[in-house]
């Protein structure tokens, strides 16, 4: 299987490290991305942040660019707004592009939402006291790794465009970190729960399950998947 690992706010591709060695070793072949703004050095241009759809149209042409060969591709957190919108993107070639959506404790949007209308308070409070310094970067929060990086308010707010269409040709999964403090997850995981068109899976160690277990995580992903729908 090919794996193609897309961050949320603030990280980068190396938040995935260890789990890409783990299913490297399985025998699968793993791109994790950097969304533009993340940068290790900085973003390009600081005053003129990418928003969702400058990362929608990053990680879609990474895919277009590609080997034809169909890939799994995962999201965490905000990321879930980027691969949903990949995903609406390539429209009647989704079958052949995506083998599987995974969403990783991570946003699920529907035409319309933007990941600060899906948030909760205690996220939308972090991100407007991040901002506060220039309205365009949000600072990095506390705890996070030293990699981390001011991530684009633009694309925090941004809505969503979607077809409305239901996504067809993939399976889809998610990930759910558990009912960690704030989460704005717990709903959309027992709705999930209910819908036969996806699997859902518990790895209960807060939000950020790539760093806090990466061998559960490697496990999930590489199981074989039923048969999309």
């Amino acid at each position: 299987m090919k794996f193609l690992m897309v961050p949320g706010g603030w990280q980068g591709g190396w938040v995935f490290d260890q789990v890409a060695a783990e299913l490297r070793r399985a025998g699968h072949r793993v791109e994790a991305v950097t969304l533009a703004g993340l940068e290790p050095d900085g973003p390009a241009d600081a005053d003129r942040p990418p928003n969702l759809d400058d990362h929608i149209a990053q990680v879609a042409g990474i895919i277009d660019g590609g080997d034809g060969e169909p890939v799994a591709l995962c999201g965490h957190s905000y990321a879930g707004m980027v691969i949903a919108g990949v995903a609406d993107r390539l429209g009647d070639r989704i079958g052949e592009r995506l083998a599987q959506l995974v969403f990783i404790d991570a946003y699920v949007p529907d035409d319309g939402d933007s990941c600060w209308s899906l948030t909760s308070d205690t996220f939308r409070e972090l991100f407007l006291a991040g901002a506060r310094a220039d309205g365009r970067w949000v600072a990095v929060p506390e705890g996070l790794d030293p990699r981390a990086r001011p991530h684009p308010l633009a694309s925090f707010v941004q809505s969503v465009r979607l077809s409305g269409r239901p996504w067809r040709g993939p399976g889809r999964t998610y990930i759910s970190g558990g009912a960690w403090p704030g989460s704005p997850f717990v709903t959309l995981t027992e709705r999930l729960r209910a819908d036969p068109g996806w699997r859902v899976h518990e790895i209960p160690v807060g939000h950020n399950i790539a760093r806090r277990d990466p061998h559960r995580l490697a496990a999930v992903l590489g199981a074989p998947a039923p048969d999309a729908a």
